[in-house]
């Protein structure tokens, strides 16, 4: 996966200044290997955060840059360091690096893996000195295998060079890195599960509290982070609070540049590091062209298959978590898919379902009973064999798989779209009613699972 340009707003070439995630990729692709990237400066901030920073200051300079959790959830990355122990005696701690991407139609961490694997680790590297991890994982989705592959050969260069292993930069501090292979569960993406998955156990997300700060992998204080997330880190030391928050565009209220993209039937579909703050509509136009020849678009997804349609008439929204949250969804993982007209929604809804379904881990009754529940009645409309009262069944369906009424968040992602669909496109859904069907009270309708 390579980044693409188009237009005039991606005229200015890729520089440290402007780009910290990308500037050191290769026009052809390649991996950048421990030589070049530290001949582009790789490991500086690394060796800066060992020679002059203390724990706590690392800590701290990253909860002042305001940086978010980039897997979809945003959650304040210091915040959450800053719930790691103080207490020096629990010396056995862990940091895990959570790079199971699943959600539909996302990939920006694969490029990272593939073309950038030694700034994951050196963004590893310093975030385990700030927490005083002596161990980290990075849990990779089982389909990466060529992400697999660079990250291994990363990290035993890493190791040869002094930069892994015990006494690191003749600090005293000792920390191993290896690269775990998952099954490929969407669950995995849940901290918890990611867990659970780890230790060798099925992926269910765990009851918190305890949180894995306190109770995590095997019992230990543990940390996850994303992909993405982590790799901010080394420019953030490096360079500084300032400059990172100078980063984003005016009006944004999250600090710093973001891996952005457009998928779907544009001229132009690719994947692009841009500041937070920058408009839906510039993405969409100057990046990703707009909609190929013969095309119009419907709508679009901002970020991933659990956020929520939104019309072109929204395109005019920030991209960033308070910007998009004012046109009624969630930024999510920031890739964003164009839906065009010859696409019929219903159709669209029941794939959509049937991948969350699956992807369940079966735990909890909503989601468990729940998702298959709403596949049954897609396919019914799909096929017009919907009775009345259909659609306000799949309408209680999002109620009750909404947020605070399951275990984990998957379930809630997984109906966002559905109620969106419905709110914007419900003639679609309508026309999927069987003639002269009997109405039937909602949520009355019974449900064979795997029918």
């Amino acid at each position: 996966m390579t980044l693409t340009s188009f237009g005039p707003a991606n005229r200015i070439a890729r520089s440290a200044e402007t780009h910290p995630l990308t500037w050191r990729l290769r026009d052809d692709a390649e991996p950048v290997w421990l030589d070049e990237y530290q001949a582009k400066n790789g490991y500086a901030a690394a060796r800066k955060a060992f020679a002059d920073m203390a724990a706590d200051d690392i800590v701290q300079t990253v909860k002042d840059s305001g940086l978010k959790g980039r897997g979809g959830a945003g959650f304040p990355t210091g915040v959450k360091w800053g719930l790691m122990p103080k207490d020096e005696s629990m010396n056995i701690r862990y940091l895990l690096c959570n790079a199971d991407e699943m959600e539909p139609n996302t990939w920006k961490d694969r490029m990272l893996m593939e073309q950038l694997p030694h700034q994951l680790i050196e963004g590893m590297l310093i975030s385990a000195r700030a927490l005083k991890t002596y161990r980290g994982y990075i849990f990779l989705r089982g389909e990466y295998v060529t992400a697999a592959k660079h990250l291994n050969r990363a990290v035993e260069e890493a190791k040869a060079a002094g930069l892994l292993g015990k006494n690191i930069l003749g600090s005293g501090f000792d920390f191993e890195l290896f690269v775990h292979t998952g099954a490929g569960r969407y669950i995995c993406g849940e901290e918890t599960a990611l867990i659970n998955s780890l230790e060798g156990r099925r992926a269910n997300p765990r009851s918190k509290p305890p949180f894995p700060a306190a109770v995590g992998v095997w019992g230990k204080p543990t940390c996850v982070n994303n992909v993405e997330t982590l790799c901010n880190v080394p420019a953030i030391i490096g360079n500084g609070v300032d400059w990172y928050k100078a980063l984003a565009r005016e009006g944004s209220e999250d600090h710093g540049t973001k891996l952005m993209g457009f998928s779907g039937k544009v001229k132009n579909p690719g994947l692009w590091e841009l500041p937070f703050g920058i408009t839906a509509r510039e993405l969409f136009e100057d990046y990703a062209g707009g909609m190929r020849d013969g095309f119009k678009l419907k709508c679009w997804q901002p970020g991933g298959a659990g956020t929520g349609f939104l019309l072109p008439e929204h395109l005019d929204a920030q991209m960033y978590a308070g910007g998009i949250g004012k046109v009624g969804t969630r930024m999510g993982t920031g890739l964003a898919m164009a839906v065009d007209d010859s696409v019929n929604m219903v159709s669209l809804l029941r794939n959509m379902e049937e991948f969350f379904a699956r992807e369940s881990c079966g735990f909890c009754t909503p989601c468990r009973d729940g998702l298959p529940w709403s596949v049954k009645l897609l396919r019914a409309l799909e096929n017009g064999e919907g009775q009345a009262g259909d659609i306000e069944t799949l309408l209680g369906l999002v109620g009750f798989l909404g947020p605070g009424k399951t275990f984990c968040a998957h379930a809630p992602g997984a109906v966002e779209p559905l109620g969106s669909a419905i709110k914007y496109f419900r003639p679609e859904f309508e026309a999927g009613i069987a003639p002269k069907s009997a109405a039937v009270p909602p949520l009355a309708r019974p449900i064979v699972v795997g029918a």
